[in-house]
This record gives C-alpha cells, structure tokens and sequence, in this order.
C-alpha cells in the first residue's frame, strides 16, 4: 500500500508541476509537442491536436517538451512564432517559473481546505504538573484552563507555549480559569537550553507541564483559511530553504536526507492517520517540489532560469557547448543526490532506524 500511496502522490504533484509548464506554454502560445509523466520510453500516449500526451516507463518526474526548446530542434518557417526559443526572456521565464508556483499554488489549496474541514487541536489545558518546577511553585493545577497570558488570550496549547517559550525568565502574568472560577497568577519560565528542528541550540522558556490531550475541531471561517493556508505555505517555504542552506553549511546532518522509500513509507503513514493528514503531508511534498525545482542546478527548472538571467545579462543565449557542459554537471549532481538519498533510506530499512 505504501507504494500506491506513494505512485498516487507523486503522480499527482508531478502533474501538476508540469501542468504549470503546459498551461503558460499554451497561453504564450508556445507549440507543446509532448506531455509526459515519467522519463524515458513511452509506455501509453495518445495524440490530442498537436501534443502528445502520455505515460514513460521511468516515473521519476515528467516533463513537457516544447517545440525549439533544445538547439538541435528543427524549426519550420510557418512555427517560428510559436517556438520556445523565439520567445521574449520574460516569456520563457514564466513557463519555466509555472511549475514551482504550480507546486506551491496547490500547497495553499489543500490547506485552504483543511483549515476549512478543521483541525483537531489541543486545547490549553493542562494534564501534569512536573516536580519543582515553576509551574508547581506558582499553584498551578491539573485541570486549569490557561484563557490569558500577558493580556494576549490564549486557547490552543500552540498559542500558549509560543508565549512561554519565548520569554524565558521573564515573569508572565496568567489568567486561568479553574473550575467555576477564574484566578490570575504570576509564573516567570525557567530558562533552558533546547535543540530546534534543525538541531541547533536556542534558550527558550519552560513552566514544566504538560497538555491535558483535550482537543476541539478548530474550523475557520473562507477569509481566515485562505489567509492560514498562505501564511501555512510561506512558513514551510522558509523552513525548506533554511533547511538546504543548513544541509549545505553541515548543521543538519547529511543522513536525515530522503528518498524514494522513505517518502513510501511516510505517505503510508500519514495516509493510515487519516485523509487529512495525507493531504497535508501531500501540501508539505509539493512544496518541497517547488522549492527544490527553483535551485540553480541545470536541468533543473532553477538552472535554466539561471541560464535565462545569464542569457539576459550577455544579451544572448550562452553557447550549445557550454549548456550541454552544464547539463551533464547538473544531471551527475542530481544522480549523485539521489543515488546518496537511496542509500540513506536503505541504511534507515536495515537499521530499523524510526520514522520521522
């Protein structure tokens, strides 16, 4: 099931990226010849007006191959405007840029659905008090309902530790509500040193209790699940970018890279945790399509944005050798990531090592 899960996910995403491609060729009225899922020999087609449509035998990605986009293309008289390599800058830019914004434009969909379905989402009660710790020095109980800190109101368990964990040993004022009442107390976060998901060390602040486990559906409302699903799509943008950069910089370990196994397995996962954990790990891969399609790595659709800004800059195209040249580096590189990425998830099967 993992691998159906997996073939249904990336089927999907890689549609879509292409689609992005395909339907700003179309609207610049670049000539598509082909439109295919997978690389390699066909395995079915069929012939739609001038594209082709079809399934390759290698289903490691896609791609829609445009008329006069390789050098080597002959181009008769009659198609000359409607060549890719006839067109303005700006204009191949744009279909080669459609694919990331296609990944990340379907990441805000699916979430602008989920936040309308709604989220189950821990309520800011607490379930444990540990020993000695602030928490305990200041009475507060199993079973308080933390409604207020520092003016801000608070109803999820998320909102209330992004308040403590960010004023470490600074005195915090809390309202709680405690059965039929509501008391107010003083508790100041004990300062401790923690690990961050990119495994770097930062002080945050602790009061020593945990959540109760009570959950309500949190739904909102068309305005605010498309505002949410934005600002849901940019904040794990930015978590991908800063986790290449630290990737790069040896701050993140080089063996929490993944390939094709492990995002089988995940999508099992989530997929067996319910729909909306599927598409929200589904939003979370598209995203990370986009993103790492938009790095300057040539066949990548970042390399030939790069090779277009060069382009723009020489105020003309760089040479068929030395294009051909950057390919060859780039697709070694890309094979040298995935062939290391496989080796991870193998390292990962034989070890027994858990999931993320």
């Amino acid at each position: 099931m993992s691998i159906v899960w997996a073939i249904l996910l990336f089927g999907f995403l890689i549609f879509i990226h292409e689609l992005g491609h395909f339907i700003l060729a179309k609207i610049t009225k670049v000539k598509v010849l082909k439109f295919s899922l997978g690389f390699g020999p066909r395995v079915i087609g069929k012939q739609l007006g001038e594209t082709e449509y079809m399934i390759s035998a290698i289903p490691l990605g896609g791609y829609v191959k445009m008329l006069g986009e390789e050098a080597e293309d002959e181009v008769a008289n009659s198609d000359n405007e409607r060549s890719y390599k006839n067109q303005s800058i700006g204009k191949r830019v744009s279909i080669v840029f459609a694919g990331p914004v296609f990944n990340l434009l379907t990441a805000v969909v699916i979430f602008f659905f989920v936040f309308l379905m709604g989220i189950p989402t821990l309520l800011s009660v607490v379930g444990e008090v540990m020993p000695n710790s602030p928490a305990e020095k200041a009475n507060l109980l199993k079973g308080d309902k933390i409604i207020e800190i520092n003016s801000t109101p608070v109803n999820k368990w998320t909102d209330m530790s992004t308040l403590i964990y960010g004023s470490p040993a600074k005195p915090l004022t809390m309202k709680i509500q405690r059965n039929s009442e509501t008391v107010t107390i003083s508790i100041t976060p004990e300062k401790k040193t923690m690990k961050d998901v990119f495994g770097e060390e930062k002080e945050i602040g602790l009061i020593g209790v945990k959540p109760s486990g009570e959950t309500f559906i949190l739904r909102e409302n068309l305005p605010n699940a498309l505002k949410s699903a934005v600002s849901r799509t940019l904040e794990i943008s930015v978590l991908t970018v800063e986790g290449i950069i630290k990737i790069i910089q040896r701050i993140v370990p080089a063996d929490t890279i993944g390939g094709p196994v492990l995002i089988f397995q995940l999508a099992e996962k989530q997929a067996s945790a319910g729909v909306l954990n599927f598409f929200t790990f589904a939003a979370v891969i598209s995203i990370n399509l986009g993103i790492l399609n938009l790095l300057p790595i040539p066949v990548l659709d970042g390399g030939h944005i790069l090779f277009l800004g060069i382009e723009a800059v020489r105020k003309k195209p760089l040479s068929e050798r030395a294009i051909i040249m950057a390919q060859r580096i780039g697709i070694a590189l890309i094979i040298t990531l995935m062939a290391f990425a496989m080796y991870n998830d193998i390292i990962r099967l034989v070890s027994g090592k858990s999931l993320p």
